[in-house]
């Protein structure tokens, strides 16, 4: 069943009550782990230097620090600045396995003024797990986060 993108985009709306990046993007990992089904791993990973995303707030088990660009869904999407939406990671050759559980990883970049701010990472330990639905889904999500957020350059 297909999460009520919508309510959700309404509900996050009203938990962001801060610019606080820092804040919002801990609300918006914990919100999303909670409210998603059969998500096992949600986080950001964020630009901090060139070519290399760093562990940001998330839930879940602890994750892999640092992820370079050139490796991995999360990096792909980085590089690529596009979505990555993975039916089966043990199919992809340069995945990053921090959870031999995880199946599915949807992962959306975050851009500010063309510059990549970060990502954020969804893991799913059941194979196809995430939709077209729910890529659109969460895309709308991370809009809700950006509009919400001062996303400063961070270093």
């Amino acid at each position: 069943m297909t999460p009520d993108y919508a309510l959700l985009a309404r509900q996050l709306a009203a938990l962001l009550d801060t610019r606080d990046w820092l804040t919002n993007s801990a609300q918006t990992a914990a919100f999303l782990m909670q409210e998603l089904p059969e998500v096992n791993w949600v986080g950001f990973y964020l630009q901090r230097e060139p070519e290399v995303l760093g562990l940001g707030p998330f839930q879940g088990k602890p994750a892999c620090h640092p992820i370079p660009f050139a490796k991995g869904v999360c990096g792909a999407a980085a590089r690529t600045r596009s979505t990555q939406r993975i039916d089966d990671v043990h199919a992809v050759a340069d995945h990053i396995a921090c959870d031999a559980a995880s199946r599915a990883e949807l992962v959306v970049p975050i851009l500010v003024d063309d510059r990549l701010w970060g990502v954020l990472d969804l893991d799913s330990p059941v194979a196809g797990r995430f939709s077209e639905q729910d890529q659109a889904g969460i895309e709308a999500l991370v809009g809700v986060f950006m509009a919400r957020t001062e996303l400063v350059e961070l270093r």
